[in-house]
């Protein structure tokens, strides 16, 4: 029953139709030897489109499609990290350049959180892995469409 209070509360911290265009454009992150890129479509008809390209210090390659839509459960955020079947987070909060996207029965991440700064998005992934607190963080700064990382080809 608390359970599903909380989740009433959360779920009403977030518009039904949230500004989210802060979030479009090229973002890319080029910070502890790795390259990360992350493109937003503006929002049309309700439909913001992603795609993220990532080549970690090691050379490793991973990709993620996304899209941000409304689905009869609210604003949701649809990730689909190498190609695997969409998971969805609903948006649980929203606010002028921030937003967060919540999924509790997902292994890991269990939310996803941006912010944008100025010429800066942040995006921050948040859960469990081995029953202890888990995270990952990006730094973005908004770039030319397809701009590369100084080290990178």
């Amino acid at each position: 029953m608390f359970i599903a209070a909380a989740t009433a509360a959360l779920l009403s911290a977030a518009p039904a139709d949230p500004d989210l265009s802060w979030m479009a454009g090229y973002w890319l992150d080029c910070s502890d030897g790795r390259e990360a890129s992350e493109t937003w479509s503006d929002p049309r008809a309700g439909l913001m489109v992603g795609h993220a390209v990532s080549v970690s210090a090691s050379g490793g390659v991973s990709f993620e499609v996304a899209q941000i839509s409304k689905l009869p459960q609210g604003v949701t955020y649809l990730a689909q990290p190498n190609g695997m079947p969409p998971t969805a987070f609903v948006l649980t909060e929203s606010g002028p350049m921030r937003a967060v996207f919540v999924n509790e029965q997902n292994d890991f991440p269990t939310r996803i959180i941006y912010s944008r700064e100025g010429d800066a998005l942040s995006a921050r992934i948040e859960g469990t892995m081995n029953g202890q607190p888990a995270s990952m963080s990006w730094s973005f700064r908004a770039a030319p469409l397809n701009t590369r990382c100084a080290a990178s080809s």
